[in-house]
Protein backbone atom coordinates (compact mmCIF):
# COMPACT_ATOMS: atom_id res chain seq x y z
CA UNK A 1 0.00 0.00 0.00
CA UNK A 2 1.31 3.44 -0.94
CA UNK A 3 -1.21 5.98 0.37
CA UNK A 4 -1.19 9.42 -1.19
CA UNK A 5 -0.30 12.38 1.03
CA UNK A 6 -3.80 13.75 1.42
CA UNK A 7 -4.96 12.70 4.88
CA UNK A 8 -6.38 15.53 6.97
CA UNK A 9 -5.50 16.00 10.60
CA UNK A 10 -7.46 16.99 13.67
CA UNK A 11 -6.76 20.71 13.25
CA UNK A 12 -4.28 20.78 16.14
CA UNK A 13 -0.96 22.38 15.33
CA UNK A 14 1.77 19.76 14.88
CA UNK A 15 4.32 19.27 17.63
CA UNK A 16 6.95 18.16 15.12
CA UNK A 17 7.37 18.64 11.39
CA UNK A 18 9.41 15.89 9.73
CA UNK A 19 10.65 17.07 6.34
CA UNK A 20 11.44 14.05 4.20
CA UNK A 21 9.44 10.82 4.07
CA UNK A 22 12.16 8.32 3.29
CA UNK A 23 13.06 5.42 5.55
CA UNK A 24 14.63 7.64 8.23
CA UNK A 25 11.86 10.25 8.18
CA UNK A 26 9.02 7.74 8.33
CA UNK A 27 10.69 5.83 11.17
CA UNK A 28 11.08 9.03 13.17
CA UNK A 29 7.44 9.98 12.56
CA UNK A 30 6.30 6.59 13.85
CA UNK A 31 8.51 6.82 16.94
CA UNK A 32 7.23 10.27 17.84
CA UNK A 33 3.57 9.45 17.17
CA UNK A 34 3.94 6.47 19.48
CA UNK A 35 4.77 9.04 22.17
CA UNK A 36 1.52 10.85 21.35
CA UNK A 37 3.20 13.76 19.61
CA UNK A 38 1.35 15.12 16.60
CA UNK A 39 3.60 14.80 13.56
CA UNK A 40 3.35 16.48 10.15
CA UNK A 41 5.27 14.23 7.75
CA UNK A 42 6.14 16.18 4.61
CA UNK A 43 6.35 14.05 1.50
CA UNK A 44 6.91 16.03 -1.72
CA UNK A 45 4.90 15.03 -4.79
CA UNK A 46 6.22 11.83 -6.29
CA UNK A 47 8.41 12.22 -9.33
CA UNK A 48 7.78 10.31 -12.53
CA UNK A 49 8.43 6.61 -11.83
CA UNK A 50 11.81 5.45 -13.07
CA UNK A 51 13.60 2.12 -13.13
CA UNK A 52 12.97 -0.35 -10.26
CA UNK A 53 14.98 0.31 -7.10
CA UNK A 54 17.86 -2.18 -6.89
CA UNK A 55 19.16 -1.13 -3.48
CA UNK A 56 19.38 -3.42 -0.48
CA UNK A 57 20.48 -2.44 3.01
CA UNK A 58 22.41 -4.34 5.66
CA UNK A 59 20.42 -3.79 8.87
CA UNK A 60 22.15 -4.42 12.19
CA UNK A 61 20.48 -5.64 15.37
CA UNK A 62 19.88 -2.17 16.84
CA UNK A 63 18.23 -0.87 13.66
CA UNK A 64 16.20 -4.05 13.32
CA UNK A 65 14.90 -3.70 16.88
CA UNK A 66 13.97 -0.08 16.17
CA UNK A 67 11.99 -1.04 13.06
CA UNK A 68 10.31 -3.88 14.93
CA UNK A 69 9.26 -1.46 17.67
CA UNK A 70 7.21 0.55 15.14
CA UNK A 71 5.91 -2.59 13.38
CA UNK A 72 7.79 -1.86 10.18
CA UNK A 73 10.17 -4.83 9.99
CA UNK A 74 9.49 -6.65 6.68
CA UNK A 75 10.25 -10.05 8.21
CA UNK A 76 7.42 -9.95 10.74
CA UNK A 77 4.36 -10.26 8.52
CA UNK A 78 2.89 -7.37 10.54
CA UNK A 79 1.62 -9.68 13.29
CA UNK A 80 4.19 -9.83 16.03
CA UNK A 81 6.96 -7.22 16.04
CA UNK A 82 8.93 -9.11 18.66
CA UNK A 83 9.60 -12.26 16.65
CA UNK A 84 10.59 -13.41 13.17
CA UNK A 85 8.45 -16.53 12.96
CA UNK A 86 9.25 -16.95 9.30
CA UNK A 87 11.51 -14.64 7.35
CA UNK A 88 10.05 -13.58 4.05
CA UNK A 89 12.17 -13.35 0.89
CA UNK A 90 12.41 -9.59 1.44
CA UNK A 91 14.66 -10.23 4.47
CA UNK A 92 17.74 -12.44 4.31
CA UNK A 93 19.74 -13.29 7.44
CA UNK A 94 23.51 -13.11 6.99
CA UNK A 95 24.98 -16.09 8.80
CA UNK A 96 28.57 -15.53 7.63
CA UNK A 97 30.78 -12.86 6.08
CA UNK A 98 33.86 -13.21 3.91
CA UNK A 99 36.18 -10.26 3.30
CA UNK A 100 38.99 -10.70 0.76
CA UNK A 101 41.99 -8.41 0.33
CA UNK A 102 43.87 -7.81 -2.88
CA UNK A 103 46.83 -10.07 -2.10
CA UNK A 104 45.56 -13.03 -0.14
CA UNK A 105 44.39 -11.33 3.06
CA UNK A 106 41.08 -12.68 4.33
CA UNK A 107 38.64 -12.25 7.18
CA UNK A 108 35.85 -14.69 8.05
CA UNK A 109 32.98 -14.04 10.47
CA UNK A 110 30.12 -16.33 11.38
CA UNK A 111 26.94 -15.98 13.40
CA UNK A 112 27.63 -19.31 15.09
CA UNK A 113 30.93 -17.97 16.48
CA UNK A 114 29.06 -14.99 17.91
CA UNK A 115 26.28 -17.11 19.38
CA UNK A 116 23.58 -15.29 17.42
CA UNK A 117 21.07 -16.12 14.70
CA UNK A 118 22.53 -13.64 12.20
CA UNK A 119 25.37 -11.14 11.88
CA UNK A 120 23.09 -8.74 10.05
CA UNK A 121 20.01 -8.83 7.82
CA UNK A 122 19.87 -7.80 4.15
CA UNK A 123 16.59 -6.01 3.51
CA UNK A 124 15.03 -5.25 0.15
CA UNK A 125 14.53 -1.46 0.06
CA UNK A 126 11.14 -1.40 -1.73
CA UNK A 127 9.74 -3.93 0.78
CA UNK A 128 10.94 -1.87 3.73
CA UNK A 129 9.53 1.33 2.26
CA UNK A 130 6.18 -0.38 1.71
CA UNK A 131 6.02 -1.60 5.31
CA UNK A 132 6.84 1.87 6.62
CA UNK A 133 4.21 3.50 4.40
CA UNK A 134 1.65 0.98 5.65
CA UNK A 135 2.54 1.69 9.29
CA UNK A 136 2.37 5.47 8.72
CA UNK A 137 -1.01 5.15 7.03
CA UNK A 138 -2.52 3.47 10.09
CA UNK A 139 -0.86 5.72 12.69
CA UNK A 140 -3.43 8.30 13.77
CA UNK A 141 -0.84 10.75 15.10
CA UNK A 142 0.76 11.35 11.69
CA UNK A 143 -0.53 13.76 9.08
CA UNK A 144 0.96 13.18 5.62
CA UNK A 145 1.40 16.42 3.68
CA UNK A 146 2.92 17.66 0.45
CA UNK A 147 3.80 21.07 1.92
CA UNK A 148 5.11 21.85 5.38
CA UNK A 149 2.98 23.80 7.85
CA UNK A 150 4.11 27.34 8.63
CA UNK A 151 5.66 26.41 11.96
CA UNK A 152 5.96 23.91 14.79
CA UNK A 153 7.98 23.73 18.00
CA UNK A 154 10.41 21.37 16.22
CA UNK A 155 11.29 20.64 12.60
CA UNK A 156 13.48 17.62 11.80
CA UNK A 157 15.18 17.62 8.40
CA UNK A 158 15.44 14.13 6.87
CA UNK A 159 15.60 15.19 3.23
CA UNK A 160 18.90 13.52 2.33
CA UNK A 161 22.26 14.88 1.26
CA UNK A 162 20.87 17.56 -1.05
CA UNK A 163 18.42 18.98 1.49
CA UNK A 164 16.91 22.23 0.28
CA UNK A 165 15.64 23.11 3.76
CA UNK A 166 19.11 22.73 5.28
CA UNK A 167 20.49 24.98 2.58
CA UNK A 168 17.78 27.61 3.17
CA UNK A 169 18.67 27.66 6.87
CA UNK A 170 22.31 28.32 6.02
CA UNK A 171 23.63 25.21 7.75
CA UNK A 172 27.01 24.35 6.23
CA UNK A 173 27.43 20.83 4.88
CA UNK A 174 31.08 19.97 4.31
CA UNK A 175 31.47 17.52 1.43
CA UNK A 176 34.51 15.68 0.09
CA UNK A 177 33.67 13.65 -3.02
CA UNK A 178 35.34 10.32 -3.58
CA UNK A 179 36.70 9.57 -7.07
CA UNK A 180 34.27 6.63 -7.13
CA UNK A 181 30.64 5.89 -7.82
CA UNK A 182 28.63 3.04 -6.33
CA UNK A 183 27.37 0.72 -9.07
CA UNK A 184 24.36 -1.32 -7.91
CA UNK A 185 22.46 -4.16 -9.53
CA UNK A 186 20.61 -7.41 -8.78
CA UNK A 187 22.02 -10.67 -10.10
CA UNK A 188 20.79 -14.25 -10.30
CA UNK A 189 23.51 -16.77 -9.50
CA UNK A 190 24.07 -20.34 -10.59
CA UNK A 191 24.82 -21.37 -6.99
CA UNK A 192 22.91 -20.46 -3.80
CA UNK A 193 24.54 -17.78 -1.66
CA UNK A 194 24.21 -19.79 1.56
CA UNK A 195 23.44 -16.69 3.61
CA UNK A 196 27.00 -15.41 3.14
CA UNK A 197 27.82 -11.75 2.48
CA UNK A 198 30.99 -11.45 0.42
CA UNK A 199 33.30 -8.48 -0.14
CA UNK A 200 36.46 -7.96 -2.18
CA UNK A 201 39.04 -5.16 -1.94
CA UNK A 202 40.99 -5.31 -5.20
CA UNK A 203 42.71 -2.91 -7.61
CA UNK A 204 41.46 0.06 -5.62
CA UNK A 205 37.85 -1.11 -6.00
CA UNK A 206 35.47 -2.50 -3.39
CA UNK A 207 32.86 -5.04 -4.44
CA UNK A 208 30.16 -6.51 -2.19
CA UNK A 209 27.64 -9.25 -2.96
CA UNK A 210 24.78 -9.22 -0.46
CA UNK A 211 22.51 -12.29 -0.23
CA UNK A 212 18.87 -11.86 -1.26
CA UNK A 213 15.75 -13.98 -1.49
CA UNK A 214 15.86 -15.61 1.94
CA UNK A 215 18.21 -18.14 3.47
CA UNK A 216 17.95 -20.50 0.50
CA UNK A 217 18.09 -17.84 -2.21
CA UNK A 218 20.44 -17.63 -5.15
CA UNK A 219 20.23 -13.91 -5.98
CA UNK A 220 22.49 -11.13 -4.71
CA UNK A 221 22.62 -7.36 -4.55
CA UNK A 222 25.80 -5.93 -6.06
CA UNK A 223 27.38 -2.80 -4.59
CA UNK A 224 30.58 -2.02 -6.49
CA UNK A 225 32.67 1.05 -5.63
CA UNK A 226 34.80 1.92 -8.65
CA UNK A 227 36.15 4.91 -10.50
CA UNK A 228 33.47 7.27 -11.74
CA UNK A 229 34.33 7.00 -15.44
CA UNK A 230 34.42 3.21 -15.29
CA UNK A 231 31.07 3.05 -13.48
CA UNK A 232 29.52 5.25 -16.17
CA UNK A 233 30.93 2.98 -18.88
CA UNK A 234 29.42 -0.10 -17.27
CA UNK A 235 26.00 1.54 -17.31
CA UNK A 236 26.22 1.66 -21.09
CA UNK A 237 27.56 -1.88 -21.58
CA UNK A 238 25.36 -4.88 -22.45
CA UNK A 239 23.92 -6.45 -19.25
CA UNK A 240 25.72 -9.74 -19.66
CA UNK A 241 29.07 -8.00 -20.02
CA UNK A 242 28.63 -6.50 -16.56
CA UNK A 243 27.46 -9.83 -15.11
CA UNK A 244 30.50 -11.59 -16.58
CA UNK A 245 32.84 -8.95 -15.17
CA UNK A 246 31.33 -9.36 -11.69
CA UNK A 247 31.62 -13.14 -11.71
CA UNK A 248 35.25 -12.87 -12.82
CA UNK A 249 36.12 -10.25 -10.18
CA UNK A 250 34.66 -12.45 -7.43
CA UNK A 251 36.50 -15.54 -8.65
CA UNK A 252 33.30 -17.32 -9.77
CA UNK A 253 32.35 -17.68 -6.10
CA UNK A 254 28.67 -18.21 -7.03
CA UNK A 255 29.05 -19.63 -10.53
CA UNK A 256 27.54 -18.02 -13.61
CA UNK A 257 25.57 -14.78 -13.11
CA UNK A 258 22.89 -12.89 -15.00
CA UNK A 259 21.54 -9.40 -14.37
CA UNK A 260 17.91 -9.12 -13.27
CA UNK A 261 17.56 -5.63 -14.74
CA UNK A 262 19.43 -2.37 -15.42
CA UNK A 263 22.26 -1.34 -13.13
CA UNK A 264 22.22 2.02 -11.34
CA UNK A 265 25.01 4.25 -10.05
CA UNK A 266 25.41 7.26 -7.78
CA UNK A 267 28.37 9.39 -6.61
CA UNK A 268 30.05 8.69 -3.28
CA UNK A 269 31.19 11.27 -0.75
CA UNK A 270 32.21 11.87 2.83
CA UNK A 271 30.04 14.65 4.24
CA UNK A 272 28.96 16.13 7.54
CA UNK A 273 26.88 19.09 8.64
CA UNK A 274 28.79 21.50 10.87
CA UNK A 275 25.72 21.91 13.05
CA UNK A 276 22.98 19.36 13.63
CA UNK A 277 20.62 21.72 15.45
CA UNK A 278 19.48 25.33 15.17
CA UNK A 279 17.02 27.79 16.67
CA UNK A 280 14.82 29.76 14.28
CA UNK A 281 11.91 32.15 14.65
CA UNK A 282 9.67 29.23 13.60
CA UNK A 283 10.97 26.79 16.21
CA UNK A 284 13.86 24.43 16.82
CA UNK A 285 15.53 22.47 14.01
CA UNK A 286 17.42 19.18 14.02
CA UNK A 287 19.08 17.20 11.23
CA UNK A 288 19.02 13.41 10.90
CA UNK A 289 20.20 10.78 8.43
CA UNK A 290 21.92 11.82 5.22
CA UNK A 291 20.89 15.44 5.80
CA UNK A 292 23.41 15.38 8.68
CA UNK A 293 26.09 13.05 7.32
CA UNK A 294 27.15 10.74 4.50
CA UNK A 295 29.89 8.12 4.29
CA UNK A 296 31.29 5.44 2.00
CA UNK A 297 29.05 2.35 1.93
CA UNK A 298 31.90 -0.15 2.27
CA UNK A 299 30.94 -0.98 5.88
CA UNK A 300 27.22 -1.11 5.11
CA UNK A 301 26.42 1.26 7.99
CA UNK A 302 24.81 4.28 6.29
CA UNK A 303 21.16 3.48 7.06
CA UNK A 304 22.04 1.99 10.44
CA UNK A 305 23.65 5.29 11.41
CA UNK A 306 20.63 7.24 10.17
CA UNK A 307 18.24 5.05 12.15
CA UNK A 308 20.53 5.49 15.13
CA UNK A 309 20.00 9.25 14.78
CA UNK A 310 16.22 9.08 14.93
CA UNK A 311 16.26 6.47 17.68
CA UNK A 312 18.38 8.78 19.82
CA UNK A 313 16.33 11.87 18.99
CA UNK A 314 13.11 10.06 19.90
CA UNK A 315 14.69 8.93 23.18
CA UNK A 316 15.82 12.47 24.06
CA UNK A 317 12.35 13.87 23.35
CA UNK A 318 10.67 11.08 25.33
CA UNK A 319 12.87 11.71 28.40
CA UNK A 320 12.62 15.52 28.35
CA UNK A 321 11.47 17.44 31.41
CA UNK A 322 7.70 17.93 31.41
CA UNK A 323 8.07 21.71 31.15
CA UNK A 324 10.56 21.68 28.26
CA UNK A 325 9.38 22.17 24.66
CA UNK A 326 10.39 19.57 22.06
CA UNK A 327 12.16 22.40 20.21
CA UNK A 328 14.19 23.62 23.19
CA UNK A 329 17.76 24.15 22.02
CA UNK A 330 19.30 22.80 25.24
CA UNK A 331 17.28 19.63 24.76
CA UNK A 332 18.36 19.27 21.14
CA UNK A 333 22.00 19.69 22.15
CA UNK A 334 21.69 16.41 24.08
CA UNK A 335 20.82 14.70 20.81
CA UNK A 336 23.62 16.44 18.91
CA UNK A 337 26.25 15.51 21.49
CA UNK A 338 25.07 11.91 21.68
CA UNK A 339 25.29 11.32 17.93
CA UNK A 340 28.10 13.45 16.54
CA UNK A 341 30.99 11.49 18.06
CA UNK A 342 29.67 8.10 16.91
CA UNK A 343 28.96 9.34 13.41
CA UNK A 344 32.35 11.01 13.13
CA UNK A 345 34.06 7.78 14.22
CA UNK A 346 32.20 5.71 11.63
CA UNK A 347 32.94 8.26 8.90
CA UNK A 348 36.62 8.23 9.84
CA UNK A 349 36.70 4.42 9.80
CA UNK A 350 35.13 4.07 6.35
CA UNK A 351 37.30 6.85 4.94
CA UNK A 352 40.47 5.24 6.33
CA UNK A 353 39.56 1.84 4.92
CA UNK A 354 38.81 3.37 1.53
CA UNK A 355 42.22 5.08 1.48
CA UNK A 356 44.04 2.02 2.79
CA UNK A 357 42.98 -0.14 -0.14
CA UNK A 358 43.65 2.35 -2.91
CA UNK A 359 46.48 1.50 -5.35
CA UNK A 360 49.87 2.62 -4.12
CA UNK A 361 52.94 1.39 -2.29
CA UNK A 362 53.32 -2.41 -2.57
CA UNK A 363 54.68 -2.47 0.99
CA UNK A 364 51.38 -1.02 2.22
CA UNK A 365 49.53 -3.66 0.21
CA UNK A 366 51.49 -6.41 1.97
CA UNK A 367 50.97 -4.82 5.38
CA UNK A 368 47.21 -4.36 5.03
CA UNK A 369 46.66 -7.94 3.86
CA UNK A 370 48.90 -9.27 6.62
CA UNK A 371 46.81 -7.23 9.04
CA UNK A 372 43.56 -8.72 7.71
CA UNK A 373 44.81 -12.26 8.14
CA UNK A 374 46.24 -11.39 11.57
CA UNK A 375 42.90 -10.07 12.81
CA UNK A 376 41.25 -13.24 11.51
CA UNK A 377 43.45 -15.24 13.89
CA UNK A 378 42.98 -12.96 16.92
CA UNK A 379 39.77 -14.16 18.56
CA UNK A 380 39.03 -11.32 21.06
CA UNK A 381 39.76 -8.50 18.58
CA UNK A 382 37.84 -10.21 15.80
CA UNK A 383 34.91 -10.77 18.18
CA UNK A 384 34.89 -7.09 19.19
CA UNK A 385 35.01 -5.89 15.56
CA UNK A 386 32.06 -8.00 14.49
CA UNK A 387 30.04 -6.89 17.53
CA UNK A 388 30.48 -3.28 16.41
CA UNK A 389 29.27 -4.14 12.90
CA UNK A 390 26.27 -5.93 14.40
CA UNK A 391 25.26 -2.78 16.28
CA UNK A 392 26.19 -4.04 19.71
CA UNK A 393 28.47 -1.18 20.62
CA UNK A 394 28.33 -1.94 24.32
CA UNK A 395 30.56 -4.98 23.87
CA UNK A 396 33.95 -4.39 25.53
CA UNK A 397 37.10 -4.71 23.40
Amino acid sequence: MNPSPSRSGSGRRPDVIVRGAGIVGQTLALLLARDRLKVALVKPPRATPGTPDVRAYAINSDARALLQSVRAWPGDGGLNPGHDAELTPSVTPVTAMEVHGDHGGTLHFSAAQQGTEALTWIVDVPALEQRLAHAVHFQAGIELLEEAPAQAPLTVICEGRRSQTRQELGIDYDTRPYPHKALAARLDCEQPHGGVARQWFSQGEIMALLPLGGAQGNSVALVWSLETAQADRWLNEPPQALATAVQERCGHALGAMTLQGPAQAWPLELARARRWIAATDRGGVALAGDAAHAMHPLAGQGLNVGLGDVGELARVLHEREYWRSVGDLKLLRRYERARQADVQSMGWLTDTLFGLFQPGDSRLQTLRNWGMSGVDRLGPLKHWLVRQAMGRASANP
